[in-house]
């Protein structure tokens, strides 16, 4: 088998809580506390999990725009946290991403045009205004909007169509790896699905890898080849789309699942309702960061954190009872 085009192995992300008179350090916030797993190419690797549990933190140390505090991320055979300056410039061209708001991703006093535009411009794509122009023109047709579209300004669209301009500037470099991070929890559910839609062709015809994060359970198993899900700042649980909604295996994952919305009024499925909130990832608790709402705890769940393990199906799960 081909290296992966992503691998992340050990991953930690700790913020500095600072207080008092001094600004001390009085704790930290463990974001993402060990996160490992890869991306093939032309893959969508779906990331899920409740609000605050590190998904968009982990998507953001991928990409660099938050620097982790420890582990390694390769990418396309390279070390990414070893890159600075001109190098790691030249690899965000193969790195991009979907912001979760199109409302506050694009700048309200540009243009479309000059929006797209500036990627060409800061990565030397292009020799003339008229090429750009051109190059401009034929990304807002690629996602589904109008070349004249290039001479208005972000608010003059709707929630979709600002959207379509977000990936269009993501799509501008030509890149090998896209994030979404939450790229339609913003909009109408009828939106979502042509927004999802335009994701999926858009990789078969630019053989295009995602790292696709969200909350909503429906959206991810449509869009996604393989799905992690996350609790605490930990994947708990990694495996094909179709295995994990048939078959979960870790407690947090049955827990999630059985809250999903049957289309059928006539199904009945058994809602698993935990107990007890989310513990404060300023103090995960010991052990598994389950084991305060998990139902099947036992003492060595409170004692030893269970590793990532792979079973003989290749379904990933981090559970002792598992």
């Amino acid at each position: 088998m081909s290296e992966p085009l992503l691998k992340v192995t050990g991953l930690k992300k700790h913020f500095a809580v600072k207080g008092g008179l001094l600004s001390r350090e009085i704790g930290r916030v463990h974001a993402v506390d060990g996160v490992s797993f890869a991306v093939d190419r032309g893959e969508t690797l779906g990331l899920v999990g409740e609000s605050g549990c590190g998904k968009s933190t982990t998507a953001r140390c991928v990409l660099r725009l938050v620097e982790p505090s420890d582990g390694e991320i390769m990418f396309d055979g390279r070390d990414m946290l070893g890159l600075s300056g001109g190098d790691l410039r030249a690899m965000r061209r193969d790195m991009q991403i979907v912001f979760q708001d199109p409302f506050a991703s694009l700048n309200p006093r540009m243009t479309v045009g000059a929006i797209l535009g500036e990627a060409f411009t800061i990565h030397a794509l292009t020799s003339s205004a008229s090429e750009r122009d051109d190059r401009v023109a034929s990304l807002l047709v690629k996602v589904g909007l109008k070349a004249e579209h290039m001479r208005r300004y972000p608010h003059e669209f709707s929630g979709g169509q600002r959207q379509r301009i977000v990936i269009a500037r993501a799509l501008a470099v030509e890149p090998k790896f896209i994030v979404c991070d939450e790229p339609v929890s913003a909009l109408d559910v009828s939106i979502q699905a042509q927004v999802i839609n335009l994701l999926e062709d858009l990789q078969a015809e630019l053989n295009l890898t995602y790292l696709f994060v969200a909350h909503d359970l429906s959206v991810v198993e449509h869009i996604s080849d393989r799905v992690a899900v996350m609790y605490l700042g930990r994947i708990v649980e990694l495996a094909t789309a179709s295995d994990l909604y048939r078959r979960p295996q870790h407690p947090y994952t049955q827990a999630l699942l059985s809250a999903v919305p049957v289309p059928d009024p006539r199904a009945k499925r058994k809602r698993i309702r935990l107990q007890g909130d989310v513990p404060s990832p300023m103090n995960p608790p010991r052990g598994c960061h389950f084991h305060t709402r998990c139902p099947i705890a036992e003492p060595r769940c409170r004692e030893t954190a269970p590793e990532l393990k792979q079973g003989s199906d290749g379904h990933f799960v981090a559970c002792h009872l598992a």
